[in-house]
């Protein structure tokens, strides 16, 4: 398993709830460009998507909010390669901040590689498949993988 930081950015004003926390949504938002900056390293970047017509959808996103995050913030997103097949990619991102080892949040994501002609699923070209292994090589394991997986419930 691979991790690699894909996004940064200071927290802003506007992105802040009432209670001086980062919005629910933004947690998404910030996990999601770390998705496209993924996507630049895999060979999906926007001039490679509009002359091969594949991109990646997002199928499935689950979100868990560990700390807070406040205004003027600066944090990032390492972005763990946890799986992938012909056209499917299993990823978490964790949210980190300077000065605090523990995760922020952390989302896992399921995402299709598919042709926008359809649009439908697509095996991944040789370019991606290349990059994916090159990301995927073997790391150790980090404490944030206890955040894959899991389900919602009341009962345990």
């Amino acid at each position: 398993m691979s991790a690699a930081i894909t996004y940064r950015t200071a927290i802003g004003e506007d992105w802040v709830d009432y209670n001086g926390h980062l919005r629910d949504a933004y947690y998404l938002l910030i996990f999601s460009y770390a998705t496209d900056a993924l996507m630049e390293r895999i060979g999906l970047d926007a001039d490679s998507r509009g002359q091969s017509g594949h991109s990646l959808f997002t199928l499935e996103a689950h979100i868990n909010y560990l700390h807070e995050v406040k205004r003027g913030t600066e944090v990032w997103v390492q972005t763990h390669i946890v799986e992938f097949d012909h056209k499917r990619l299993l990823v978490l991102h964790t949210l980190h901040r300077e000065g605090f080892d523990d995760v922020l949040a952390a989302s896992e994501q399921m995402l299709l590689h598919v042709s926008l002609a359809g649009p439908k699923s697509a095996p991944f070209g040789e370019r991606s498949l290349q990059a994916l292994h090159a990301l995927t090589a073997p790391q150790p394991e980090r404490a944030a993988l206890q955040w894959r997986a899991r389900a919602l419930s009341l009962s345990r």
